[in-house]
């Protein structure tokens, strides 16, 4: 007889210490917020101090727990001091979101060295130390982990719209997710990856004004909003993905080709 409940598919984060990056704004922000609200302590992150305080304000006020941390993911030393300040403030993280990215919005060739730089330590390398800091805590703690990287459907579908280096990096945080999750299996440490379509955040907000809205090519007409990502986050952290690991689900609300 099956000892899991019926149906096994709980989201109760009681209990838990979630690190969440790129929390200043859109996404972030938006996961930040879902995970306190489903009662795990949160590691807000991000490179604007006022922003942080902000949203813990607003987490604190809805009877939330969190702690805001500056950091930028091109630093090797930010990313380990955080986690060792979210240890000793907040506990071991057991989830871990890896959100924080930037965009190239250059054509590939006109790019500057310190551009590509930015984006491939912001959007991946970053991402890999982190994930690598927090797995190395669980492992000496012999507790399981949830993390999720956030990918981009980008990562599968090139549109051409002047984003090939944040395609480029964003295919290898898929990958990253597949070969980490075979990596720390053995450790019950669980990687997945979200790849998102076009949702509303600063960094999409801010391509629509660039580029002009590309909402009117969609089957749906419309640029989706990050709550409707809230469930895949929830699944992919809880108790209910035990056995699912290496995966990336794509949110595209049937945007792109398949």
């Amino acid at each position: 007889m099956s000892d899991y409940p019926l149906p096994n598919n709980a989201c109760d984060l009681t209990g838990q210490v979630a690190l969440v990056t790129g929390t200043t704004s859109g996404l972030g922000w938006r996961f930040a917020r879902v995970l306190a609200a489903a009662g795990a302590k949160v590691a807000l992150t991000g490179r604007r101090r006022e922003r942080l305080e902000e949203l813990a304000e607003v987490i604190e006020k809805n009877g939330g727990t969190c702690a805001a941390f500056t950091l930028d993911m091109t630093h090797n030393d930010d990313i380990a001091r955080v986690v060792d300040e979210t240890v000793s403030t907040l506990g071991t993280p057991t989830i871990l979101v890896n959100n924080a990215g930037i965009p190239d919005a250059q054509r590939a060739h006109k790019m500057s060295n310190e551009l590509i730089d930015a984006v491939f330590d912001t959007n991946l390398r970053g991402p890999f130390v982190l994930s690598c800091e927090v797995a190395r805590h669980l492992i000496d703690a012999k507790l399981p982990g949830r993390m999720v990287n956030i990918s981009s459907i980008g990562g599968f579908n090139y549109a051409g719209n002047g984003a090939a280096l944040y395609s480029i990096t964003k295919a290898g945080i898929a990958r990253m997710t597949e070969c980490l999750a075979v990596e720390w299996a053995r450790y019950n440490i669980n990687v997945n990856g979200i790849a998102p379509g076009a949702f509303h955040s600063e960094m999409m907000d801010g391509m629509v004004s660039r580029i002009g809205d590309i909402a009117k090519h969609f089957p749906r007409g419309r640029i989706c909003d990050p709550a409707l990502m809230d469930s895949t986050l929830l699944y992919l952290v809880s108790p209910a993905s035990e056995a699912v690991t290496g995966t990336v689900i794509k949110i595209d609300d049937g945007q792109g080709p398949r």
